[in-house]
């Protein structure tokens, strides 16, 4: 067809040819506007079933309150706040289903609309979108979506048992880009509603209020189980000592907790035996024990005794299990160390770990002289000496019972070590004249412990019986060297000599001229 020489009615009928092509390639099936439409209907059958069914689930939730308030009053208080959201958000997606269904009425004898001719969705088009990105009603939609997920966590909080809503919600209304087939990420709103027929966009719609009440459903659902597990019986329950910190001094009084592994306001024991010392029930509240005891003997302790309940008028005993505690000694003086030796070298952070036996590390304080010291994380800090011979590092830390101790350690500041210099990465190469013209200048410390990075500013170059030359910068011998080199003969030996140096990790520091280094012609 596009061979050859062609005539203009030939080239007409050529080009009606392709604008046919493209027309049917642009038309959707009429069948599958058609099989949109009826998933459409589907899930508004399926969202006024769910609506149902969850009003009888908040009326039980009312019930429950109302017979055993202790339990589930506060459940009910979660499913109301949940229902009035998610009520609001459902009705909101409703409102942009508008948008899908303008300019299209509804066929009087089928009761339906014409999904067949439901094939552009210029409403939502020009409505949602603007240019590239969003119109002011395209950010509304992504800013209500985005205040419907920040309520609803809200409303269930930060407890672990609602963990599985929070992340089910976060899957249902995920907004984060989507990449498409080519790998190119595609806002959420154009993904799934930009050039769609108005058919689809009506049934993504009523897709998302579907997902609003079955959230709705299983926020209900999990008030209701997690209430009723917490109703089940004592028997599968493990009492825990808690105390209010792992390590005491001797002679230090010890405070703790007895609770159970899942416990509520409702849940309160009839009787508590700790160490063999029965807990008076003024003690005995909000299902939980709240003693003291004395710290006594160094080394590790266990909590032993039993929780009472009662049960179907009978007792249950829960037995107090792997709970325990460890007394120490009171700490005389703080532990001081470099990480580098006893020694700090001027200019660099040298790292210096600070930590008092038995004190966590923010009750530990820390300051010095000839330099400045900063903390950097859990008992580690850098300090960078500026002048002097040495340096005091005073470390003080505060006890439970707000008393301080101190301690001083004297380190030796030293300035940096002399660095090499190198030729070809060799402090004394050997080769051609014509590998020396294309070699490098660098310096190095060697046998350093810390990492530190060299830049060659300036070096002189002697080349025996031709003269010297001075270069600035380091790396790549420039081509008037170059050319020079290419002088020398077999034996003769040229002296990198008068190297400057910065540090790049500390340019300010004064870094000593490396030692020279020569390059001997083969």
């Amino acid at each position: 067809m596009a061979s050859g020489k062609q005539t203009p009615r030939q080239k007409m009928i050529n080009l009606m040819y392709l604008v046919f092509i493209a027309m049917m390639a642009l038309n959707m099936s009429k069948e599958v506007l058609t099989a949109f439409g009826l998933m459409n209907e589907k899930f508004e059958s399926a969202n006024a079933n769910a609506e149902d069914t969850n009003k009888v689930l908040l009326a039980g939730l009312a019930m429950k309150a109302e017979d055993e308030p202790a339990r589930y009053t506060d459940p009910y208080e979660k499913a109301k706040q949940v229902e009035k959201l998610s009520t609001e958000f459902y009705n909101y997606i409703g409102s942009l289903k508008s948008d899908a269904t303008k300019g299209f009425e509804i066929d009087s004898e089928t009761n339906k609309l014409p999904y067949e001719q439901m094939d552009k969705g210029q409403t939502i088009d020009y409505g949602w979108f603007e240019g590239e990105g969003l119109s002011a009603k395209g950010k509304e939609i992504m800013g209500r979506i985005a205040k419907y997920k920040s309520d609803f966590k809200a409303i269930v909080g930060n407890d672990v048992k609602y963990k599985f809503l929070v992340d089910d919600i976060e899957k249902r209304f995920n907004t984060s880009d989507v990449k498409n087939k080519d790998g190119k990420d595609i806002p959420y709103l154009d993904y799934h509603f930009k050039g769609y027929p108005a058919v689809s966009s009506l049934a993504y719609l009523s897709s998302m209020q579907n997902d609003v009440r079955q959230l709705e459903h299983e926020a209900y659902n999990l008030f209701l189980g997690n209430s009723l597990k917490q109703a089940a019986s004592m028997k599968h329950y493990q009492a825990m000592v808690i105390p209010d910190k792992a390590v005491y001094y001797q002679g230090e009084p010890i405070k703790y907790k007895v609770v159970l592994g899942r416990y509520d306001t409702s849940t309160v024991p009839t009787s508590v035996v700790v160490n063999g010392a029965t807990i008076p029930q003024s003690r005995i509240k909000a299902g939980q024990v709240e003693g003291t005891s004395t710290a006594s003997g160094l080394g590790e302790h266990k909590f032993t005794g039993k929780f009472t309940f009662m049960e179907d008028g009978e007792p249950i005993v829960v037995d107090i299990l792997n709970s325990n505690y460890m007394v120490v000694s009171r700490p005389s003086s703080a532990t001081i160390s470099a990480d580098k030796m006893n020694v700090v070298y001027i200019g660099l952070d040298n790292p210096i770990s600070i930590t008092v036996e038995g004190i966590t590390s923010d009750k530990v304080t820390a300051s010095a002289t000839n330099g400045s010291l900063r903390k950097i994380g859990n008992g580690k800090f850098m300090f960078k000496p500026t002048a002097g011979k040495e340096a005091v590092i005073t470390a003080t830390g505060t006890m439970p019972d707000g008393k301080a101790i101190s301690s001083k350690q004297v380190f030796r500041i030293k300035p940096l070590p002399r660095p090499r210099g190198f030729i070809r990465n060799e402090p004394n190469a050997k080769g051609p004249a014509s590998n020396f013209a294309i070699s490098t200048v660098t310096a190095k410390m060697e046998d350093f412990d810390f990492d530190v990075t060299l830049r060659v500013t300036q070096y002189t170059i002697v080349f025996p019986g031709i003269g010297s030359q001075t270069v600035n910068g380091g790396g790549a011998l420039p081509p008037e060297v170059q050319a020079k080199a290419n002088r020398l003969r077999p034996g003769d030996v040229v002296r990198i000599t008068n190297m400057k140096v910065k540090l790049v990790e500390a340019p300010e520091v004064i870094v000593k001229d490396p030692t020279d280094a020569t390059y001997t012609i083969q």
